[in-house]
Protein backbone atom coordinates (compact mmCIF):
# COMPACT_ATOMS: atom_id res chain seq x y z
CA UNK A 1 0.00 0.00 0.00
CA UNK A 2 2.70 2.23 1.14
CA UNK A 3 4.33 1.26 -2.38
CA UNK A 4 1.57 2.77 -4.16
CA UNK A 5 1.43 5.87 -2.39
CA UNK A 6 4.81 6.51 -3.30
CA UNK A 7 4.56 5.58 -7.08
CA UNK A 8 1.15 8.16 -7.17
CA UNK A 9 3.20 10.77 -5.58
CA UNK A 10 6.16 10.59 -8.28
CA UNK A 11 3.08 10.42 -11.09
CA UNK A 12 1.71 13.71 -9.79
CA UNK A 13 5.26 15.43 -9.11
CA UNK A 14 6.48 14.55 -12.45
CA UNK A 15 2.75 16.10 -14.19
CA UNK A 16 3.90 18.92 -12.23
CA UNK A 17 7.10 19.73 -13.81
CA UNK A 18 6.48 18.80 -16.96
CA UNK A 19 3.31 21.32 -16.87
CA UNK A 20 5.58 24.36 -15.90
CA UNK A 21 8.02 23.31 -18.25
CA UNK A 22 5.29 23.44 -21.04
CA UNK A 23 4.41 27.32 -19.55
CA UNK A 24 7.85 28.69 -19.54
CA UNK A 25 8.66 27.53 -22.73
CA UNK A 26 4.79 29.07 -23.63
CA UNK A 27 5.77 32.21 -22.19
CA UNK A 28 9.37 32.86 -23.13
CA UNK A 29 8.23 31.71 -26.66
CA UNK A 30 4.99 34.68 -26.51
CA UNK A 31 8.01 36.98 -24.66
CA UNK A 32 10.03 36.56 -28.08
CA UNK A 33 6.95 37.52 -30.32
CA UNK A 34 6.99 40.85 -29.04
CA UNK A 35 9.53 43.88 -29.33
CA UNK A 36 11.83 43.74 -26.48
CA UNK A 37 11.82 47.00 -24.24
CA UNK A 38 14.99 49.00 -24.01
CA UNK A 39 16.12 51.47 -21.99
CA UNK A 40 19.10 53.25 -20.82
CA UNK A 41 20.69 50.65 -19.23
CA UNK A 42 20.39 48.02 -22.24
CA UNK A 43 20.31 50.00 -25.25
CA UNK A 44 24.24 49.15 -26.29
CA UNK A 45 22.32 46.10 -27.52
CA UNK A 46 21.29 47.17 -30.24
CA UNK A 47 24.97 48.09 -31.65
CA UNK A 48 25.21 44.48 -32.45
CA UNK A 49 23.54 42.90 -35.49
CA UNK A 50 20.32 44.12 -36.96
CA UNK A 51 17.80 46.25 -35.18
CA UNK A 52 14.11 48.02 -35.72
CA UNK A 53 13.82 50.22 -32.85
CA UNK A 54 10.68 52.59 -32.32
CA UNK A 55 10.48 55.51 -29.98
CA UNK A 56 7.06 56.61 -27.98
CA UNK A 57 5.61 57.37 -25.22
CA UNK A 58 2.22 55.94 -23.96
CA UNK A 59 0.09 59.48 -24.22
CA UNK A 60 1.37 59.89 -27.83
CA UNK A 61 -2.29 58.90 -29.94
CA UNK A 62 0.01 58.29 -33.29
CA UNK A 63 2.22 55.84 -31.33
CA UNK A 64 -0.50 54.05 -29.99
CA UNK A 65 -2.06 53.54 -33.49
CA UNK A 66 1.09 52.02 -34.50
CA UNK A 67 1.38 49.45 -31.72
CA UNK A 68 -0.05 46.76 -33.53
CA UNK A 69 1.95 47.11 -36.69
CA UNK A 70 4.92 47.34 -34.59
CA UNK A 71 3.96 43.71 -32.91
CA UNK A 72 3.44 42.35 -35.96
CA UNK A 73 6.80 43.47 -37.23
CA UNK A 74 7.94 41.69 -33.63
CA UNK A 75 6.32 38.75 -35.21
CA UNK A 76 7.96 38.41 -38.62
CA UNK A 77 11.77 39.41 -36.92
CA UNK A 78 12.53 35.55 -37.44
CA UNK A 79 11.47 34.99 -40.93
CA UNK A 80 13.46 38.47 -41.14
CA UNK A 81 16.27 37.74 -38.96
CA UNK A 82 16.17 40.87 -37.13
CA UNK A 83 15.73 42.27 -33.53
CA UNK A 84 12.95 44.65 -32.67
CA UNK A 85 12.89 46.84 -29.82
CA UNK A 86 10.81 50.01 -28.35
CA UNK A 87 11.91 52.93 -25.86
CA UNK A 88 9.57 54.77 -23.57
CA UNK A 89 10.79 58.40 -24.08
CA UNK A 90 8.77 59.16 -20.67
CA UNK A 91 11.15 56.31 -18.63
CA UNK A 92 14.57 56.81 -20.81
CA UNK A 93 14.67 60.64 -21.48
CA UNK A 94 18.59 60.21 -22.14
CA UNK A 95 17.83 58.38 -25.25
CA UNK A 96 15.33 60.52 -26.58
CA UNK A 97 18.18 63.50 -26.04
CA UNK A 98 21.21 60.61 -27.41
CA UNK A 99 18.91 59.93 -30.43
CA UNK A 100 17.95 63.14 -31.09
CA UNK A 101 13.98 62.53 -30.89
CA UNK A 102 11.79 65.57 -31.93
CA UNK A 103 8.91 63.53 -32.89
CA UNK A 104 6.77 61.05 -32.25
CA UNK A 105 6.83 58.22 -33.29
CA UNK A 106 10.61 57.44 -33.84
CA UNK A 107 11.63 54.92 -36.07
CA UNK A 108 15.48 53.88 -36.45
CA UNK A 109 17.46 50.93 -37.99
CA UNK A 110 20.27 50.00 -36.75
CA UNK A 111 22.80 47.72 -38.36
CA UNK A 112 26.30 46.60 -36.64
CA UNK A 113 26.42 50.18 -34.60
CA UNK A 114 25.46 52.07 -38.02
CA UNK A 115 22.27 54.17 -37.17
CA UNK A 116 19.66 55.44 -40.35
CA UNK A 117 16.22 56.80 -39.67
CA UNK A 118 13.18 55.28 -41.37
CA UNK A 119 11.29 58.00 -42.46
CA UNK A 120 8.94 55.81 -45.42
CA UNK A 121 5.29 55.04 -44.84
CA UNK A 122 4.33 52.64 -41.28
CA UNK A 123 2.37 50.30 -42.52
CA UNK A 124 2.88 46.47 -42.57
CA UNK A 125 4.03 45.77 -45.71
CA UNK A 126 6.41 49.01 -45.68
CA UNK A 127 8.32 47.75 -42.64
CA UNK A 128 8.77 44.41 -43.45
CA UNK A 129 10.17 45.17 -47.44
CA UNK A 130 12.05 47.81 -45.47
CA UNK A 131 14.15 45.42 -44.12
CA UNK A 132 13.68 42.53 -46.45
CA UNK A 133 14.49 44.35 -49.86
CA UNK A 134 17.20 45.87 -47.85
CA UNK A 135 15.88 49.45 -48.93
CA UNK A 136 17.76 51.15 -45.99
CA UNK A 137 20.90 50.60 -47.72
CA UNK A 138 19.33 53.27 -49.84
CA UNK A 139 19.37 55.78 -46.78
CA UNK A 140 22.02 57.36 -46.10
CA UNK A 141 23.39 56.61 -42.60
CA UNK A 142 23.57 59.41 -39.94
CA UNK A 143 27.15 61.57 -39.14
CA UNK A 144 29.17 60.59 -37.25
CA UNK A 145 29.51 63.58 -34.99
CA UNK A 146 25.49 63.03 -34.41
CA UNK A 147 26.02 59.01 -33.79
CA UNK A 148 24.29 58.03 -30.27
CA UNK A 149 27.69 56.64 -29.63
CA UNK A 150 29.65 59.97 -30.14
CA UNK A 151 31.06 62.13 -27.30
CA UNK A 152 28.75 65.22 -27.99
CA UNK A 153 25.20 63.25 -27.88
CA UNK A 154 25.95 61.74 -24.70
CA UNK A 155 26.77 64.88 -23.34
CA UNK A 156 23.01 65.74 -24.86
CA UNK A 157 21.93 63.28 -23.23
CA UNK A 158 22.52 64.16 -20.01
CA UNK A 159 21.29 67.35 -20.33
CA UNK A 160 17.80 66.00 -21.38
CA UNK A 161 18.05 63.45 -17.99
CA UNK A 162 18.39 67.16 -16.07
CA UNK A 163 15.78 68.46 -17.77
CA UNK A 164 13.78 65.71 -16.48
CA UNK A 165 15.08 65.86 -12.86
CA UNK A 166 14.40 69.83 -13.47
CA UNK A 167 10.62 69.35 -14.40
CA UNK A 168 10.03 66.84 -11.71
CA UNK A 169 11.05 69.19 -9.17
CA UNK A 170 9.12 72.01 -10.42
CA UNK A 171 6.13 69.48 -10.46
CA UNK A 172 6.38 68.65 -6.68
CA UNK A 173 7.07 72.39 -5.81
CA UNK A 174 4.35 73.46 -7.35
CA UNK A 175 1.96 70.14 -6.35
CA UNK A 176 3.32 68.91 -2.80
CA UNK A 177 4.44 72.21 -1.79
CA UNK A 178 1.88 74.65 -3.10
CA UNK A 179 4.32 76.99 -4.59
CA UNK A 180 3.15 79.17 -7.43
CA UNK A 181 4.45 78.43 -10.64
CA UNK A 182 6.65 82.08 -10.57
CA UNK A 183 7.24 81.18 -7.49
CA UNK A 184 9.49 78.18 -8.79
CA UNK A 185 10.52 79.95 -11.24
CA UNK A 186 11.80 82.55 -9.23
CA UNK A 187 13.47 80.11 -7.04
CA UNK A 188 15.53 77.73 -10.25
CA UNK A 189 16.86 81.51 -11.29
CA UNK A 190 18.52 82.82 -7.89
CA UNK A 191 19.86 78.98 -7.49
CA UNK A 192 21.38 79.18 -10.87
CA UNK A 193 22.83 82.54 -10.39
CA UNK A 194 24.37 81.35 -7.21
CA UNK A 195 25.61 78.40 -9.11
CA UNK A 196 26.53 80.15 -11.71
CA UNK A 197 29.08 82.62 -8.94
CA UNK A 198 30.27 79.94 -7.68
CA UNK A 199 31.07 77.61 -10.28
CA UNK A 200 32.89 80.89 -11.98
CA UNK A 201 34.80 81.41 -8.57
CA UNK A 202 35.89 77.82 -8.77
CA UNK A 203 36.92 78.07 -12.53
CA UNK A 204 39.39 81.05 -11.75
CA UNK A 205 40.89 79.84 -8.81
CA UNK A 206 41.61 76.66 -10.91
CA UNK A 207 43.12 78.74 -13.60
CA UNK A 208 45.13 80.63 -11.08
CA UNK A 209 46.31 77.31 -9.45
CA UNK A 210 47.59 76.07 -13.03
CA UNK A 211 48.88 78.99 -14.57
CA UNK A 212 50.28 80.99 -11.52
CA UNK A 213 51.01 84.69 -12.75
CA UNK A 214 54.60 85.71 -14.16
CA UNK A 215 57.25 87.10 -11.77
CA UNK A 216 57.92 89.78 -14.19
CA UNK A 217 54.62 90.93 -14.12
CA UNK A 218 55.68 91.22 -9.94
CA UNK A 219 58.80 93.30 -10.80
CA UNK A 220 56.71 95.60 -13.14
CA UNK A 221 54.36 96.40 -9.85
CA UNK A 222 57.24 97.14 -7.70
CA UNK A 223 59.14 99.25 -10.32
CA UNK A 224 55.57 101.00 -10.81
CA UNK A 225 55.47 101.36 -6.47
CA UNK A 226 59.20 102.67 -5.95
CA UNK A 227 59.39 104.88 -9.29
CA UNK A 228 58.44 108.28 -8.14
CA UNK A 229 62.19 109.23 -7.95
CA UNK A 230 62.61 107.65 -11.46
CA UNK A 231 59.22 109.27 -12.03
CA UNK A 232 60.48 112.94 -11.54
CA UNK A 233 64.14 112.26 -13.51
CA UNK A 234 62.00 111.73 -16.63
CA UNK A 235 60.02 114.81 -15.45
CA UNK A 236 63.50 117.22 -15.42
CA UNK A 237 65.01 115.21 -18.32
CA UNK A 238 61.99 117.05 -20.16
CA UNK A 239 61.43 120.53 -18.60
CA UNK A 240 65.56 120.66 -19.80
CA UNK A 241 64.41 119.92 -23.65
CA UNK A 242 61.96 121.74 -23.56
CA UNK A 243 64.17 124.65 -22.36
CA UNK A 244 66.98 123.82 -24.96
CA UNK A 245 64.09 124.09 -27.76
CA UNK A 246 63.21 127.67 -26.45
CA UNK A 247 67.14 128.57 -26.36
CA UNK A 248 67.33 127.48 -30.01
CA UNK A 249 64.03 129.32 -31.40
CA UNK A 250 65.82 132.49 -29.31
CA UNK A 251 68.89 132.40 -30.81
CA UNK A 252 67.35 132.01 -34.25
CA UNK A 253 65.50 135.15 -34.12
CA UNK A 254 68.75 137.27 -33.08
CA UNK A 255 70.22 135.93 -35.75
CA UNK A 256 67.75 136.32 -38.42
CA UNK A 257 67.37 140.36 -36.92
CA UNK A 258 71.38 140.23 -37.04
CA UNK A 259 71.25 139.27 -40.34
CA UNK A 260 68.66 142.05 -41.50
CA UNK A 261 70.91 144.62 -40.15
CA UNK A 262 73.92 143.87 -42.36
CA UNK A 263 71.37 143.53 -45.49
CA UNK A 264 70.51 147.27 -44.40
CA UNK A 265 73.53 148.18 -44.17
CA UNK A 266 75.08 146.75 -47.95
CA UNK A 267 71.72 148.46 -49.00
CA UNK A 268 72.93 152.20 -48.38
CA UNK A 269 76.62 151.21 -49.05
CA UNK A 270 75.44 150.40 -52.67
CA UNK A 271 73.32 153.59 -52.81
CA UNK A 272 76.34 155.45 -51.82
CA UNK A 273 78.56 153.96 -54.67
CA UNK A 274 75.97 154.88 -56.73
CA UNK A 275 76.38 158.46 -55.97
CA UNK A 276 79.99 159.00 -56.43
CA UNK A 277 81.54 161.79 -58.21
CA UNK A 278 82.05 160.27 -61.42
CA UNK A 279 78.90 161.42 -62.87
CA UNK A 280 78.97 165.46 -63.39
CA UNK A 281 75.64 166.22 -62.48
CA UNK A 282 76.30 164.94 -58.95
CA UNK A 283 77.45 167.62 -56.61
CA UNK A 284 80.17 166.77 -54.47
CA UNK A 285 79.33 167.04 -50.36
CA UNK A 286 81.36 169.30 -48.00
CA UNK A 287 82.35 167.23 -45.00
CA UNK A 288 80.59 168.32 -42.06
CA UNK A 289 82.30 169.47 -38.86
CA UNK A 290 81.38 167.66 -35.76
CA UNK A 291 79.50 168.78 -33.50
Amino acid sequence: MSHIKLSFVFYITSCCLCLSLVIANTLASSKNNYAEQLSEENWDRMLIGEWMVEFYAPWCPACKALEPVWEHLALQKKSLNINVGKVDVTDSPGLSGRFMVTALPTIYHVKNGIFRQYKSPRDKDSLVEFVSEKTWEKIEPIPGWRSPTSIIMSVISQFYKMSQVLRGVHNKLMEDFGVPAWGSYLIFAVTTIVLGAILGLFIVCLIDFIYPPKPVMLQGKKKQKDGSGGFMQEKSIQDEEIVENVMDDLVDEESEGETSDVEEKEKDLDKDTKTEPSSPNVRKRKPRKAD
